[in-house]
């Protein structure tokens, strides 16, 4: 096993990112490169140091997904999910179901995980997936840097994330209210009886017959009076197609 190899084998026991889903020679050549520019003579003391330094950990991490995302993004969004949908949801105090889908490197569902948490709100099971197994491995590590939590309440800060040196790691009681999934909107089955779907800036990369289909899809998953929480730049201009009615903006109800 060469060192590169080796590397690879630990920084997946570190963290589950799986470096062999990458070509091999032009991600050595990206990686070699991010070590020597920190000043490491080798992939072995670069290792060392990555298991010493969040900071540098995090670079690592942001070499190998890219991260778009960030906790409470498009902050009004979230008031209307905590303020009207999600106290409309809980009012026959059984267990919700909620599915965050293509949740990427986890902000969205840890989001959704806070508020429930902070609202009183029992046990929700709370379904998190995405194509990716590597943005799913770093999302089940809760670790972000201050960019992400740039949205998030002061409260919600201090009760729900660690402070560390250079970085934010999400509580051990939040990270287990979240189940992480591998899943594909367009190939895989759906989960049914669900209370609240969120989705968001994920369909906008689809085609208009894709669109239809997951839409779809999400209406036959849905509970009647469950909630679809789509992305600021994703309306939905006939609902009706998909037995939703609109009822907030982006939030759209099974009729």
């Amino acid at each position: 096993m060469d060192e590169y190899q080796l590397f690879a084998k630990n920084i997946y026991q570190l963290t589950r990112i799986d470096l062999s889903l990458y070509k091999e020679a032009q991600m050595k050549r990206r990686l070699t490169s991010l070590y020597e520019k920190k000043g490491y003579a080798s992939f072995t003391v670069y290792f060392q140091e990555l298991k010493k330094s969040d900071a540098l950990l995090l670079e690592f991490l942001d070499r190998m997904t890219i991260n778009v995302s960030e906790f409470f993004r498009n902050s009004k969004r979230w008031e209307v999910l905590e303020k009207k949908v999600l106290p409309e949801l809980s009012t026959d105090r059984t267990k919700l179901k909620i599915w965050s889908a293509a949740c990427s490197t986890g902000e969205e569902p840890y989001t959704i995980a806070m508020i429930a948490k902070n609202n009183g709100i029992k046990e929700p099971w709370i379904l998190a997936t995405d194509l990716d197994d590597n943005v799913l491995a770093r999302a089940k590590l809760g670790l972000y840097a201050d960019r992400a939590i740039k949205e998030v309440p002061e409260l919600i800060k201090r009760k729900y994330f660690h402070s560390l040196e250079d970085s934010f790691e999400v509580k051990e009681d939040i990270k287990k209210m979240v189940q992480f999934k591998k899943h594909n909107l367009l190939s895989d089955s759906y989960e049914s009886q669900l209370d609240l779907i969120v989705c968001r800036n994920v369909l906008i990369y689809f085609t208009e017959e894709a669109k239809e289909i997951v839409y779809s899809k999400f209406s036959q998953s849905l509970k009647r009076g469950g909630y679809l929480f789509v992305g600021s730049t994703e309306q939905i201009f006939h609902p009706d197609k998909y037995g939703f009615e609109s009822t907030e903006p982006f939030f759209y109800r099974k009729k």
